[in-house]
Order: structure tokens, then C-alpha cells, then sequence
């Protein structure tokens, strides 16, 4: 739209163009409910397919009251001459999480992908992508009260702000990112910074590692980046697919809101292990056979192990078609096994090729005697009994989860494939002491299932996606990495994470080690410093762990001063209980979520007291409420989570709650980041030394 002289009365103007803009996007949804199928499709088949599309389409165009349907404007320059974004000279641009357009078609509000918003995240004053003025919004409870203006091209020019109230400063971006948190995760789509977006924007032909600390927004970032590859290149991705991958089912209930707020209804979420799902999960491992089965090194004993079932032939096969027999050497069928062995196909894919090759060598024998077979012989001669047989005998089918059931239980099978791969004492390891009966019977581990899922890639491969969302990488094995990987190998992927976090055994050293894993080695790997989320003196409190457990990592730079965020108060043995409920007390005094984290020895006892107390709690995973805000976290699920005020219990019983001192130090880092506005840190026992 044309930008105009300035108004008397802006603000009364911008909230007339919010409810203009609000009516197009009703009439948009009705046009749409409106449309009848049965005059544009000929068959059910079309019309199910189009009345799936049509309530995709409505879902989306629904008008959230809770969430404004535009938080900035652009105003771009007359420039004579001027690359500008297409279209864009002399234009002001209301920029929001979806299109809407009035009865014109003419543009009211504009996509936060669209290359013409581009500049309302990377524009600045050193280089203002020809934009004039950009402007942001502020809302409260669903109404605009207050917009801010930068004059991006006026050195002389300050920045105004106007509100209802006639305030001539404000803050609303920071107000907006400091905003309290009650339910799910919630989109940044008005606040993403410059070094954000260029992630979000990167291109879907490379993959992309963002190797984030606390409160950098490395999870949003990633999110937002789908949202904008499923806007730029939609055809493709329909037809292949995305998937985002979370450490559990607590944190993907807690993001699982943000793609939908941004108009994006059909990107599926999962867990590393619904990935890997054949089997029904019952038992678990020692953090020592967890290591040796999540090695890569497993891979070799796999495919040794399925490839170790091909039987070189040692009689000639006959076939008989008709009154005709045609014989093939034994040499002769050896040197198609061995063929198809050296090609390194798929066992699965080998095994259905091997009766067309040995079909093939018939029909040449037929041709030889003066016959002209075609195709439909050679089929016939490949479902030839004789040929079947054979097939059976040299190639025969491979039962992953089996296959595994024997190498975890036969320690001659699993010396004879892991020899010269995994040491005596790692084959001991990994070895069942008391081997199952059957696949059924077994009590698999996750690591267990990560290894059937590799064995069945072995023997046929795994669909692969367009797109994968990785977050919370840093905690996955090398196993689990390739796991990942085998769904995305011929599309990219977004790995999110910080290495500082990583708290399982097999955590990863390397981003670049990670990625080999994951079959995309040459990724780029970004890092993001800055923190928006964590308080400064908070996150500084956090950052004393670094030397002793990631040293060479960057700090995180708080960009939010919030003095008093930060209390450690200590208290006799006896008071813990009572002084942990006091702490949740006055949290619940604030506006926003409260997370009372502590060891997960400790969760029953807390339970208890806040019972006791009269406070009812959630567990992680339950939506947060303006009526319940209080959950109850486990240190081990604490990961990726973000509450306004945070009451953190004993610190030395979450150091001590892990199996050795550098895990234990991580996890107390992750449960000390997880607060926006307050962390109040209670405890009876010295506090772990690394704190200072």
C-alpha cells in the first residue's frame, strides 16, 4: 500500500487498519467455507482430497483473539533507481504471521517470510535496506496500545514511541521477549534478531548445526526456520515431508503450539525413539553398554552380522521350464552373489535382484539354443521353483530385530563379527547375561532398538524426508545420530544444541563429529551468543560451571539487566522442605509460570510438602494455566523447558544425582538456565565448588 503523510492521531489509525485488517481475513475465511466441492470435482476421490485441503485452509485463516494479526510496518523509500524488494518502492508494509488481503486482492497484512519483510529483522541504520521507517507494535490483551518508530535513514531523528497513555519511551521489543509465560512455548516471530534470521532463511538445499546456550533461542530459531522453508518451497516439502525431533514427549507438548500459531498445521513431531519404535521398549542398560551399543562401531558389527548370512553356492542349479533343463555352474552363480556382495546394495534390495540375475543367465542359455524369451520369461523363470529355492539358500531373508536378539545372546556369533571392532571387554559388555527366548520375550533397551533400526536399514532402506529438526542434539549417541540421519539423507536438516548441556554418557565432544554421524559433514555450524531469555546475572551464575565442564565453549551475553533476578539462600537441613515452599510462595506472588526443579530423588518429598502446604503442582508436559502455574520438574526433564521464575532445589543432590561429576555439573547447568525473569536457589548442603 502507498505510504501516506503523517497522521494527527497515528495510533488511532494503525488500531482502524488492525480492524480492517481483521474483517479482510473474516471474509477470506468465509470465502473459503463458502466454496462448493461438487462444482469442480468428478470424482469422491478429488472431492475428499479437496475438502481435506479446504479445512487445512480454514484452520488456517482462523483469527487468533489472543495472538495480533500484525506487529510491525516497514515504510520503504522513493528511491530513483534503487534495488528494493520487487514492488516495494514507495510501499508501507504491515508485517504479521500470515497474508491477508482485502477485496481487491490488494495486500492489508504481509507474510513474515516474504522476501519484502525481510528488512524488518536486518535492517539497522548502518545499512537500512532502503526502508525509511520501521515501526513495531505493542499490544495488550489483544489490543494495539502503542507502536515504536526508528527513523532508519535520518541521522538527525530519534526514536519516538507512541502509546495510549502518551508515553514518549518505550521498550517494546524487550517487553515482548520478557512478556510472562503461562502455557505452551509461544512463536518469537515478532522479536527474531538479525543473526536469527539469517539461520531461519538459510537456504533448504544445506543443512544447518546451531550451537546455542541458554536463552538464545536456538529451539525458536529452528522452528521458525521450518515454517519459512515449508512458505519457500511448499510444493516440495508437501510431497516429502518435515519432522521436527525432540529429546521426549514433555518438551514437544510444549512447542508443539508454535508452528500452528504461524499458520503451519502438518509438520509431524517426534522423539528419537518413536523413531525407532520396532520393538516394545521394557529393559534398560549400564551407562557402560549403553556407550558400547550407542558407538558407531556397531554399524561394522551389523553389517558383517546381516551379510554373514549369503552362502557361496557349491552345486550347479537346474531349471526346468518346459521339457527343457538348463543348467547354471556353481562358478557361475558365485559370481553373481559375489556381484551383487561388492555393489554394497541393501541386503533386502540384493536379495530380490538375486532371481532376476539368475534368471537372466537361463534366458542367455535359451537365446544360446536358438529361442527369443522376453521379459515376461525371465519373470517367469525368476519365480521358477528351482530358482526360488536357490534364492532361499544363498540369500536368505534377515529378521533385523532377530538378528540383533542373536548378537546380544550368542557370544560366538558376536566375537566372530565384532573381531577387530569391539575389544573382549566391550563384546562382555554389551553381552545378555541371560539370554531371551525370543524377540517377544526380550527386555529391550532404546539403545537395543537403535540397533534394530540400523540393522533394518540394512536390509531396506529408510524413507527419506525433506526436511529434519533436530533439537537437543548434543545428547544423542552415535547410533542415534545415524539413526537420524537415514531420514533425511537425500533432504537437509536444522541440528539444534549446546554442547554445554549434553548430559548423558554418550554426549557428543564435536559438532563436526556429530555431523559425520549424521551423514552431513559438510554443515555449517552457526553460534549464537546472545541471550534474550536469561536474565545477565542469572546466566553469569550459570556460566562459573563452564571451565570445569565445556571448557573452550563461548559464554552466553546476557542482553537483559534484571537486578534481584538472582537469589541462593541457605537453610538448616531440617527447614529445607518448608524453606523450598516459601521460595514458590513468593514466585507465585510475580505474573507467569513457576518451575520448582530439583533432583529427581528428590521429587516425592517436594511433592508432599506442596501438598501439605495446599498447593496443587503439574508435572512436565501439562499446560500451564493463569489458574495453575506451578509445575513440579525432575532435573533429567528439565532440558529445553522455560518458566518466568524458577525455585532450584539443592543443587549438590542434582550434581550428585548423575553418574559422574561432569554430567552432574551440566545437568546443574541446564536446571539453573531455565528462568526468565527470577531464580531463587534453595539449599542446606555446600554448595558444588565449580559455583564459587
Amino acid at each position: 500500500m502507498p505510504a501516506h503523510a503523517p497522521d494527527t492521531d497515528p495510533l488511532a489509525r494503525e488500531r482502524a487498519h488492525l480492524t480492517s485488517s481483521r474483517s479482510a481475513l473474516r471474509t477470506m475465511r468465509e470465502d473459503v467455507q463458502a466454496l462448493d466441492i461438487r462444482d469442480v470435482t468428478a470424482n469422491w476421490v478429488n472431492a475428499a482430497v479437496l475438502e481435506r485441503q479446504i479445512e487445512e485452509r480454514i484452520k488456517a485463516l482462523a483469527d487468533l483473539s489472543h495472538t495480533p494479526l500484525f506487529f510491525g510496518r516497514l515504510d520503504y523509500l522513493h528511491v530513483v533507481g534503487a534495488s528494493l524488494a520487487e514492488g516495494a518502492e514507495g510501499e508501507r508494509f504491515y508485517i504479521g504471521r500470515r497474508h491477508v488481503h482485502d477485496a481487491d486482492g490488494d495486500p492489508m497484512v504481509i507474510d513474515w517470510r516474504a522476501p519484502v519483510s525481510q528488512p524488518f529483522y536486518r535492517a539497522s541504520r548502518k545499512d537500512p535496506q532502503d526502508v525509511g521507517l520501521r515501526r513495531r507494535f505493542g499490544y495488550t490483551a489483544g489490543d494495539l496500545t502503542a507502536y515504536e518508530d526508528e527513523h532508519l535513514t535520518d541521522p538527525a531523528a530519534e526514536t519516538f514511541s507512541g502509546s495510549a497513555g502518551g508515553q514518549r519511551t518505550s521498550r517494546l521489543l524487550q517487553a515482548e521477549i520478557e512478556r510472562p509465560r503461562v502455557g505452551p512455548m509461544r512463536d518469537i516471530v515478532a522479536t527474531i534478531q538479525p543473526e536469527q534470521d539469517e539461520i531461519v532463511r538459510s537456504g533448504l538445499g544445506g543443512t544447518v548445526c546451531v550451537q546455542g546456550g541458554p536463552g538464545t533461542g536456538k529451539t525458536a530459531v529452528g522452528l521458525h526456520r521450518v515454517a519459512y522453508l515449508l512458505y519457500a518451497h511448499r510444493e516440495r516439502l508437501a510431497k516429502t515431508g518435515t519432522l521436527v525431533i525432540g529429546p521426549n514427549r514433555s518438551f514437544l507438548h510444549y512447542i508443539e503450539q508454535v508452528l500452528p500459531a504461524l499458520g503451519e498445521l502438518e509438520v509431524k513431531q517426534a522423539t528419537v525413539d518413536d523413531l525407532v519404535a520396532h520393538v516394545e521398549v521394557r529393559g534398560s542398560d549400564a551407562a557402560d553398554a549403553a556407550v558400547v551399543k550407542g558407538d558407531a562401531r556397531m554399524a561394522e558389527v551389523l553389517r558383517r552380522a546381516v551379510r554373514s548370512h549369503v552362502t557361496m553356492p557349491t552345486e550347479p542349479l537346474m531349471v526346468v521350464r518346459g521339457s527343457r533343463r538348463r543348467r547354471i555352474p556353481a562358478y557361475e552363480l558365485e559370481e553373481i552373489v559375489q556381484e551383487l556382495l561388492d555393489r554394497d546394495i541393501r541386503y533386502g534390495a540384493a536379495r530380490e535382484a538375486l532371481p532376476q540375475r539368475i534368471a537372466h543367465a537361463v534366458l542367455v542359455r535359451m537365446e544360446q539354443s536358438g529361442e527369443a524369451p522376453d521379459d515376461r520369461v525371465q519373470d517367469a523363470v525368476a519365480r521358477n521353483p528351482a530358482v526360488k529355492a536357490a534364492v532361499k539358500a544363498l540369500w536368505p531373508p534377515v529378521d533385523p530385530a532377530k538378528l540383533v536378539l542373536r548378537l546380544l545372546s550368542d557370544a560366538d556369533f558376536l566375537a566372530e563379527h565384532a573381531e577387530g571392532v569391539l575389544t573382549a571387554d566391550e563384546q562382555k559388555t554389551i553381552l545378555w547375561t541371560k539370554p531371551a527366548r525370543s524377540v517377544r520375550a526380550a527386555k529391550w533397551s532404546l539403545a537395543d532398538a537403535v540397533l534394530i533400526d540400523e540393522a533394518t536399514d540394512l536390509v531396506q532402506r529408510t524413507h527419506s524426508l525433506g526436511h529434519v529438526v533436530l533439537d537437543e542434539a548434543q545428547d544423542l549417541s552415535p547410533m542415534q545420530y545415524r539413526a537420524v540421519g537415514r531420514r533425511c539423507t537425500t533432504g537437509s536438516a536444522t541440528v539444534l544444541g549446546d554442547l554445554a548441556q549434553g548430559t548423558t554418557p554418550w554426549a557428543t565432544g564435536s559438532w563436526q563429529e556429530a555431523l559425520s554421524h549424521l551423514g552431513k559433514p559438510e554443515a555449517a555450524v552457526e553460534e549464537l551468543t546472545a541471550g534474550f531469555r536469561v536474565p545477565r546475572e542469572v546466566i553469569a551464575y550459570a556460566s562459573r560451571l563452564l571451565p570445569h565442564m565445556s571448557p573452550g565453549l563461548t559464554e552466553v551475553t546476557s542482553v537483559r539487566e534484571s537486578p534481584g533476578s538472582l537469589s541462593v539462600r541457605e537453610v538448616a537441613v531440617t527447614d529445607m522442605d518448608a524453606a523450598v515452599v516459601a521460595a514458590c510462595e513468593e514466585s507465585l506472588r510475580h505474573e507467569g509460570s513457576i518451575g520448582l526443579i530439583a533432583a529427581d530423588a528428590r521429587i516425592p518429598s517436594l511433592a508432599a510438602a506442596l501438598a501439605s502446604a495446599g498447593h496443587a503442582h503439574l508435572a512436565p508436559g501439562e499446560e500451564t494455566t493463569t489458574e495453575s502455574r506451578l509445575t513440579l520438574v525432575p532435573a533429567s526433564l528439565a532440558k529445553g523447558l522455560e518458566y518466568d521464575y524458577v525455585v532450584l532445589d539443592e543443587p549438590a543432590a542434582i550434581v550428585d544425582g548423575e553418574p559422574d561429576e561432569r554430567t552432574g555439573l551440566r545437568r546443574l547447568y541446564v536446571t539453573l538456565t531455565r528462568a526468565v525473569s527470577g531464580l531463587v536457589v534453595v539449599h542446606a548442603a555446600a554448595l558444588p565448588a565449580e559455583l564459587g
